[in-house]
C-alpha cells in the first residue's frame, strides 16, 4: 500500500525534472538558431547566417505567388513591383538602422523600450510581444499548412492523404514540438544546404518558365490584352496595384529575424560589445543581399505564375492554390522533378516553423522574466514549447489549415513589427539631428501605417489573433507580477567604502539596529524626532547606536536590479542610502546582506502608516512603496525560511 505513493512521487519528480531542465540557464543560451554565441565563440560568416534567416524569408516563395495571384489577379506582377519597392526603399533602410541601434539581437522592440520610461515602456513592449507572437505563431501554422498542401497535391501521394490537410498539418506541428522537446541543436549547418537547394530548384523552375514564355510570346500579348480589357488606363492599373499590394505584405517577412540573429554573425577582431562595427556592417550586408535575392525571385515568380497558370487554378481547392511554383514544376519539368521540388519546399517550410519557434523561445524569456511578468518556468524551454504548440494547434483548427485564411493574420504581425521599427528609426535619427533621414523614415512610417490599416480592414483575423495574444500576455503578466511581488527582487548588494565602515563600527557593539526612514525635510530635527519616537515605542536598547536606512525608488516598473548602498554622516546621524525598484524588497535585500557581512541578525524598525491597506497595496504594486513594514517582513519570510537567521522587523 505504501509503494504506490512512493512510485507516484518519484514519477512526478522525474517528469518535473525533465520538463524544467535548463531552468537556471540563461535564456539567450538556448541552443536554437537565435542563441547568442558563447564567450569566445567567433560566430559565423554573414552569408551562412543569411541562410538561417532565409528559411523564414525565402520559404515564402512556397505560397506568396499564389496569394499574390488571388489578391491582385492579372495585376499581380505590378502589385509585386510595388511590394519590392517598399521592401528595398522602406523595410531595408529601416532594418539597416535597427541593426545599428540594436546590435545585440534585441531588435526594434528594445529600441522602443528605451524611448518610453516606466510602465509605459513595459506595456508597449507587452503589446508588441503580442504582435510578435502573432507573427511567429502564424509562421509556424501557415508554413505547416502550406507544406501540407505540397504533400496532398503531389501525384505520388497515397490516396488516403487526400483531404487530410488538417490532420497532416497537426502532425507536422507535433513533430516540430517533439524536436524542440528533444533539444534543438545548431541550425546553421542545416539551413545552408537547405536554402541553397531550395533556391537552386526555384531558379531552375523560373528559368524553364522564362523559356516557355519567350518561345510563346503570345502569352504576353494575351496577358496585356486582358489587362487592357479590365482596366481603362495604365494609371488605373497603378492605382489598383497600390490598393491591393497590402495583401502581399507577408512577402516582407524575415527582416525582424534578420536582426534577431545578429549575435551569430562574426565581427571584426577589433569589435567590442559597445561598438560591434564589423558585426553591424556584415548584418547590413546580410539584409541587403537577402532583400535583393528575394525581390528578384518575387518578381520572376509573379510573372511566371500570372502568365502560365489560369486564374481559376489559384482559387481555393484549385491545383495551384498555395503551391503555384510547385504546380509549374510538375507541369513543365515532370512529376519526378516536381516531387523533388515538393520535398524541398516541404522541408524548408517546416524548418521555417522551427526558426519561428526558436525566435519565440528566445524572445519571451528576454523580456517577461526580467519584468517579473512570467512564472519561473518560462525560463525553461520545454514548458514554453508545450504552450506554443497548444496555441499552434488551436490556430490551425480555427483556420482549418487554410493558407489563404491565415495570410491576413501573418501580414498583420509582420506589418506591426515593421511599423514599430520604422517609428523607432525615425525617433532615433531625429535625436541625432539628421533632418533628411527623419523625413525619409517618417514617410516610411506613414506608408507602413497605411499598409497595416488597409490589411486590418480587409482581413481582420490578424488583429483578432493578435488581440488574443496581447490580452493573454497582459493578463498573465499582471497576475505573475502580483504573485512575484514578494520575492527578494535584488541582484547584488554592494556597500561603498563609507557604508562598510559605518556598518563595521556599529556591529562591534552587537546586532545592527536600523531605522527605516522615508526622508522628507532631511534636517537634523527630522532625524532626531524619528529616532526619539522609535526609542520610545520600540525595544531599542538604551544607548545602542542606530543607523538610518533610506531607500529611493528609481524605476518601480523594473523587477530586479542590483543595489548599491552609499553611507554618509549628516545632520548628526549615520545613514545608509540605497536605490531600488521598490522600498520593502530593497530593505529586505540590504538586511540580508548586512547579516551576511556581520554574522549577526540585524533589527529594523518601522512606523505604521495611516491609510487604506488596499490603497497601500496598489501604491506598492505600481509605485514601489506603501505600507513597507508588513511587506518587508513577508519578503524576508520567503527569502529566509530559517526564523533564527531571519532579520527582525519591529513596528511601532
Amino acid at each position: 500500500m505504501t509503494g504506490t505513493p512512493v512510485r507516484s512521487t518519484a514519477l512526478h519528480d522525474r517528469c518535473r525534472g525533465w520538463l524544467l531542465k535548463g531552468l537556471n540557464e540563461q535564456p539567450a543560451r538556448h541552443p536554437g538558431p537565435h542563441r547568442r554565441p558563447r564567450p569566445g565563440q567567433e560566430g559565423h560568416s554573414w552569408w551562412r547566417v543569411m541562410c538561417l534567416t532565409g528559411v523564414d524569408y525565402f520559404s515564402t516563395l512556397g505560397y506568396q505567388p499564389g496569394i499574390a495571384a488571388l489578391a491582385a489577379g492579372l495585376l499581380s506582377p505590378l502589385a509585386t513591383v510595388v511590394l519590392i519597392a517598399l521592401t528595398l526603399l522602406g523595410a531595408l533602410p529601416v532594418y539597416r538602422r535597427v541593426a545599428h541601434e540594436s546590435p545585440h539581437g534585441s531588435g526594434s522592440i528594445a529600441m522602443l523600450e528605451r524611448l518610453l520610461p516606466w510602465w509605459t515602456g513595459k506595456v508597449l513592449v507587452l503589446v508588441l510581444l503580442g504582435f510578435a507572437a502573432t507573427d511567429f505563431m502564424i509562421t509556424i501554422t501557415l508554413s505547416s499548412a502550406d507544406a501540407t498542401a505540397h504533400v496532398v497535391e503531389n501525384p505520388y501521394a497515397p490516396h488516403w492523404l487526400r483531404g487530410g490537410n488538417l490532420w497532416i498539418t497537426l502532425v507536422l506541428i507535433g513533430l516540430l514540438g517533439a524536436v524542440f522537446l528533444k533539444g534543438f541543436r545548431e541550425a546553421i549547418g542545416v539551413a545552408v544546404p537547405l536554402v541553397a537547394v531550395y533556391l537552386g530548384l526555384n531558379l531552375i523552375v523560373l528559368a524553364v518558365c522564362a523559356q516557355e514564355i519567350l518561345t510563346h510570346p503570345a502569352r504576353v500579348g494575351d496577358w496585356t490584352t486582358a489587362l487592357t480589357a479590365q482596366h481603362a488606363s495604365p494609371l488605373a492599373m497603378i492605382g489598383v496595384a497600390l490598393v491591393v499590394f497590402p495583401k502581399l505584405a507577408l512577402g516582407m517577412s524575415g527582416f525582424e529575424t534578420g536582426v534577431a540573429v545578429m549575435p551569430q554573425i562574426k565581427g571584426d577582431p577589433t569589435d567590442t560589445y559597445d561598438n560591434p562595427a564589423g558585426r553591424i556592417r556584415r548584418t547590413r550586408k546580410l539584409l541587403t543581399t537577402a532583400a535583393l535575392i528575394m525581390s528578384c525571385f518575387l518578381l520572376l515568380s509573379s510573372l511566371a505564375t500570372t502568365l502560365l497558370i489560369p486564374q481559376a487554378d489559384f482559387r481555393s481547392g484549385g491545383p495551384a492554390n498555395g503551391r503555384a511554383l510547385a504546380y509549374l514544376a510538375h507541369v513543365h519539368l515532370g512529376q519526378v522533378f516536381g516531387t523533388v521540388y515538393d520535398l524541398s519546399t516541404i522541408t524548408i517550410l517546416w524548418f521555417a516553423g522551427a526558426s519561428a519557434l526558436a525566435g519565440l523561445l528566445n524572445l519571451v524569456p528576454r523580456y517577461l522574466p526580467r519584468y517579473g511578468m512570467a512564472p519561473e518556468w518560462t525560463r525553461a524551454v520545454r514548458p514554453l514549447v508545450l504552450v506554443f504548440m497548444l496555441a499552434a494547434v488551436l490556430i490551425t483548427v480555427w483556420f482549418r489549415a487554410n493558407v489563404d485564411r491565415q495570410s491576413g493574420a501573418y501580414a498583420t504581425g509582420v506589418l506591426v513589427l515593421m511599423l514599430s521599427a520604422a517609428f523607432a528609426s525615425t525617433v532615433a535619427v531625429r535625436a541625432r539631428g539628421r533632418r533628411g533621414a527623419t523625413v525619409g523614415f517618417g514617410a516610411i512610417t506613414v506608408v507602413f501605417a497605411y499598409t497595416l490599416v488597409a490589411n486590418v480592414l480587409e482581413r481582420p483575423d490578424g488583429i483578432k489573433i493578435a488581440a488574443i495574444f496581447i490580452v493573454a500576455i497582459l493578463v498573465t503578466s499582471f497576475f505573475s507580477r502580483v504573485h512575484r511581488s514578494f520575492e527578494l527582487r535584488a541582484g547584488e548588494v554592494d556597500l561603498d567604502e563609507t557604508a562598510r565602515r559605518l556598518v563595521d563600527e556599529a556591529a562591534r557593539a552587537g546586532p545592527l539596529r536600523l531605522i527605516a526612514n522615508y526622508p522628507q525635510e532631511r534636517s537634523s530635527r527630522e532625524y532626531r524626532s524619528k529616532e526619539h519616537d522609535q526609542r520610545r515605542h520600540t525595544l531599542i536598547p538604551k544607548g545602542a547606536r542606530v543607523l538610518f536606512l533610506e531607500v529611493t525608488v528609481t524605476d518601480s516598473s523594473e523587477f530586479t536590479t542590483d543595489v548599491t548602498v552609499h553611507g554618509d554622516e549628516r545632520f548628526g546621524v549615520r545613514r545608509l542610502r540605497a536605490t531600488g525598484p521598490t522600498v520593502p524588497n530593497t530593505i529586505a535585500a540590504v538586511l540580508l546582506a548586512l547579516r551576511d557581512r556581520t554574522g549577526e541578525v540585524p533589527h529594523v524598525y518601522f512606523s505604521w502608516s495611516e491609510g487604506s491597506p488596499f490603497g497601500f497595496l496598489i501604491r506598492f504594486l505600481v509605485f514601489g512603496e506603501g505600507e513597507d513594514a508588513p511587506v518587508t517582513r513577508e519578503v524576508l519570510r520567503r527569502a529566509e525560511p530559517d526564523p533564527r537567521r531571519r532579520p527582525w522587523v519591529h513596528v511601532a
